[in-house]
């Protein structure tokens, strides 16, 4: 007798253009298919995926660009009045918290569901396209790596309106575009947990920054439990990696590991672990230094 999961596997079962085949999640549960358009259901990831690898000089222009724009506009801010973009910037906020939260809403059934049927090994082992690469969430997870393009107008904002841009917030941007990019080019499995994590944290954070720029600070969100959500997020970032690197190295010493890349695990290990320093110093230096100040 075939069971209910077994028919649902049979069901809904696609091939992508590369004939790889994968599960339609969608499809395996209905209440995930009535919020998710037909688009996102039939969403082929190859094209975008050979895209990004075949371009891997938008990003680094992009960066140097990026890091010439942050040396120079401030210099250029120096004599002018804030620009007081307060409801563009409240604007740009909620439509990347209302994308994060949406986001999340694709890829995080897609996390449950793979770890609720495969094992951990599986999961960091087998080929992404065929785990979460294809349909909606392939499709989301292309718009988070995308995204890392536009989040770069946060630091424009901050320029205009005569805030300093420190070192984490462009370091963060930089660092998190180049990795992104790559790490969607060499199709690594981990990626769908740093997207789901990434749009947790910025559904929540971008939320705060509206309510801050419509002047609506929220009694009931202390901004310290987001800088706690930040770093438990590189936390598991580093965490993950070292598994990454264990399944590589160790279980996988005939190369059937193929969801892994060690270039990417070395890239992964120093900038997360690079961010749970810095947003540690950030915690510490914004949330108990100030207070020890004020004390004395």
């Amino acid at each position: 007798m075939i069971s209910i999961i077994d028919f649902a596997k049979d069901t809904c079962l696609k091939t992508g253009t590369t004939g790889i085949q994968y599960q339609d999640i969608t499809c395996q549960y209905p209440l995930l298919g009535a919020i998710t358009t037909q688009p996102e259901k039939d969403y082929d990831a190859n094209p975008s995926f050979e895209w990004v690898r075949d371009h891997p000089s938008v990003p680094i222009i992009t960066v140097a660009l990026y890091l010439a724009f942050v040396y120079v506009a401030p210099k250029l801010m120096n004599n002018r009045k804030s620009f007081g973009w307060r409801k563009a910037l409240a604007a740009w906020n909620l439509s990347l918290s209302l994308f994060s939260i949406i986001g999340f809403t694709r890829v995080f059934p897609q996390l449950l569901h793979n770890y609720a049927t495969m094992s951990v090994q599986d999961n960091f082992c087998t080929d992404p396209t065929e785990t979460y690469g294809q349909g909606s969430t392939g499709l989301w997870v292309c718009l988070f790596v995308l995204s890392k393009l536009p989040e770069l107008i946060d630091t424009l904002f901050l320029v205009i309106h005569k805030k300093p841009v420190i070192f984490l917030h462009w370091y963060h941007h930089v660092t998190v575009l180049l990795y992104c990019w790559n790490s969607y080019s060499v199709k690594t499995s981990t990626g769908l947990i740093f997207c789901v994590m990434n749009y947790a944290v910025h559904g929540i954070m971008y939320f705060y920054y509206f309510l801050m720029a419509v002047k609506r600070r929220p009694k009931w969100l202390n901004p310290m439990w987001i800088t706690y959500a930040q770093i438990a997020q590189m936390f598991v970032g580093v965490s993950v990696t070292a598994m990454s690197i264990y399944f590589k190295s160790v279980e996988s010493v005939d190369g059937s590991c193929v969801g892994i890349s060690q270039q990417n695990n070395l890239a992964a290990l120093i900038m997360y672990g690079s961010y749970l320093f810095l947003f540690v110093q950030f915690f510490v230096r914004r949330y108990f230094m100030i207070r020890t100040k004020k004390v004395v």
